[in-house]
């Protein structure tokens, strides 16, 4: 392990290591980063150390590793699992600080960054050349692209570009006993050994700490038709959604509830988007040039609109990247990020209607990707939705990861077999426990006993 700054206490080492102005122990100081977006997450941390760079995340995580303190990697602090805040006396480690952005290269196409950068800065950097990172969140002008890749995002486009981890072409990273590892600015092919970036992709800042990003990108689209569909229920949006995908070009396929549409316009001042206010809907966005017949095939007799222009499709995307934000009026929700195998997801939503009728679902209709918010939730009810989920083989964890809100039900889509890869993968890298202690692996789901109910 690299020697820590010698001598004196923890907090007096991490103020050599980064300088005493972002080393924050004030109350009032750390409040910021201890509670997390959704409010249902929060601890008090030792204190909130912001380094500059890789040589600075080196050294803090050294000295807690010397000192056998805690670590809580965070990013833009826009998780829902409770996964980047502390939960009682760890260093929270913001890597806000490390937000530089490298030249283009446009012959890959690719472009390293630090792990603080946010995704809208991304964008609007590599944009001149073109060019989209491929992931986009409607949490875009704060998530950073660190965090981004440690919980293997995926967000709106993953039908046209995969999760986070395949956008991943290499990674720096901070190991638990203080070592710096470095694949960049990464390869579009690399067959030596063991693909570790990849691997450290879904990780919740457990196996080491991300500092700097190889991204692969993608093309900017050019030009992009946004149509809004009413449905009947889940088996017509899905019939809407491959009549798109039969099209080609399907670059996103979002499905939202009457009740959060309404929400949002009440909360946002938007108006109702289609007559007669559909049970279901479904948001697309298609790319390339569409004639009216194409159209018709998709929306058939169904209440549908089309976006006139850029400013119409953004006005359409309103309706569902506000969900969040009005939801949040409402009080503090539970928010379960699931994957339910499509054909499937009329039967989930009946049987969630039972369960928690007041929930309000949206998602990612193309890879089943659905989020069921449920403000002020009794605390069986986390356990009920999930049960469902992993009862028809899905997963309880699709986008924001399994943190610390999930970890207890980790064993409901892993098997026990599973459980003890990850278990193994842990303790080899990180032995003393020492990075984001209880997220993922609870002591409980390091021990399995039994099957996973997923088959």
């Amino acid at each position: 392990m690299p020697s820590p700054p010698p001598g004196g206490t923890l907090l007096e080492g991490l103020r050599r290591a980064v300088g005493d102005s972002h080393v924050l122990t004030a109350p009032a100081d750390r409040a910021g980063y201890e509670t997390d977006w959704t409010r249902r997450f929060s601890g008090e941390a030792l204190a909130v150390v912001r380094p500059a760079d890789a040589v600075e995340v080196q050294a803090v995580v050294a000295l807690c590793a010397a000192h056998r303190t805690p670590v809580v990697p965070q990013g833009g602090n826009t998780g829902l699992v409770g996964g980047g805040v502390p939960r009682g006396g760890e260093v929270l480690l913001s890597l806000r600080r490390l937000d530089h952005i490298g030249e283009v290269d446009v012959d890959t196409p690719s472009v390293v960054v630090g792990a603080g950068a946010t995704l809208a800065a991304v964008e609007g950097a590599v944009a001149r050349a073109g060019l989209s990172v491929g992931v986009d969140l409607a949490a875009r002008d704060s998530a950073t692209i660190g965090g981004m890749v440690a919980t293997n995002a995926g967000g709106v486009h993953v039908v046209a570009n995969g999760t986070m981890r395949q956008r991943v072409l290499g990674l720096e990273a901070v190991t638990a006993d203080g070592h710096v590892i470095r694949r960049l600015p990464g390869l579009v092919k690399d067959n030596t050994g063991y693909d570790w970036p990849r691997l450290l992709a879904g990780s919740e800042g457990t196996l080491a700490v991300i500092t700097a990003v190889a991204l692969h990108l993608v093309d900017r689209p050019r030009r992009r038709t946004v149509v809004l569909v009413g449905c009947t229920g889940p088996d017509d949006a899905l019939a809407v959604t491959a009549a798109a995908r039969r099209l080609g070009g399907l670059h996103a396929a979002e499905v939202m509830q009457a009740r959060g549409v309404a929400l949002v316009g009440r909360v946002v001042g938007l108006p109702p988007p289609l007559p007669d206010d559909p049970p279901w809907l479904v948001l697309l966005e298609l790319l390339g040039d569409l004639d009216d017949e194409a159209l018709a095939a998709v929306i058939g007799e169904r209440p549908g609109t089309v976006s006139l222009d850029d400013a119409d499709a953004r006005r359409l995307w309103r309706y569902r990247e506000s969900h969040t934000e009005a939801i949040a009026t409402l009080g503090v929700a539970t928010k379960m990020d699931c994957t339910i195998p499509p054909a499937r997801l009329g039967a989930v939503a009946a049987q969630l209607a039972d369960v928690v009728p007041d929930a309000i679902l949206f998602g990612h209709l193309a890879e089943g990707t659905i989020h069921v918010n449920v403000v002020d939730a009794a605390p069986e009810v986390e356990g009920q939705v999930l049960g469902a989920v992993a009862d028809v083989g899905g997963s309880i964890a699709s986008e924001h990861g399994v943190g610390i809100a999930k970890a207890p039900h980790l064993g409901l889509t892993r098997s026990a077999a599973e459980i003890a890869v990850m278990t193994a993968i842990k303790q080899a890298l990180d032995p003393d426990g020492i990075l984001n202690p209880g997220v993922i692996l609870t002591p409980g789901t390091m021990r399995p006993t039994g099957p996973a109910r997923r088959r």
